[in-house]
């Protein structure tokens, strides 16, 4: 514990689990949706960029950081380059928000409203899937 935390009594969350909206399918058809991802360090966004596709394709960028950040996808522990790249669309666009939202503005919830009411709510888009346990 850091002198920080033992100051405050808080410790700092590093890690956030999530549910992705399809799920990774691994090469032998089995679909992965939970996950982990973790807060990036400077050094995850630093060294993509000399990185050259990054430099070929500047949206590889993305690639290489969550490969970097999310430490489990499933049972997958190993999370690289090539799973992001197989990831269904809506799954990448999920995770690039997921990383946004944790590592620029330090949280992960959402505003939302009620549809039928309109009133305003927070929804946490790290948390599990509807109608999971």
């Amino acid at each position: 514990m850091s002198r920080t935390e033992e100051a405050t009594g808080q410790t700092m969350r590093t890690e956030y689990p999530f549910v992705l909206p399809r799920g990774y399918v691994d090469a032998q058809g089995r679909v992965h949706r939970d996950g982990l991802m973790r807060l990036a360090t400077a050094r995850d966004e630093i060294m993509p960029q000399a990185d050259p596709k990054v430099q070929q394709n500047p949206a590889y960028l993305t690639v290489l950081l969550l490969s970097r950040t999310v430490t489990r996808l499933g049972g997958v522990t190993d999370v690289g380059t090539d799973a992001i790249e197989n990831l269904f669309a809506s799954d990448l666009a999920f995770l690039q928000d997921l990383y946004r939202r944790i590592n620029q503005e330090g949280r992960t919830e959402a505003e939302v409203s009620c549809p039928a009411c309109t009133h305003p709510f927070l929804v946490d888009v790290a948390g599990e899937a509807p109608g999971e346990s």
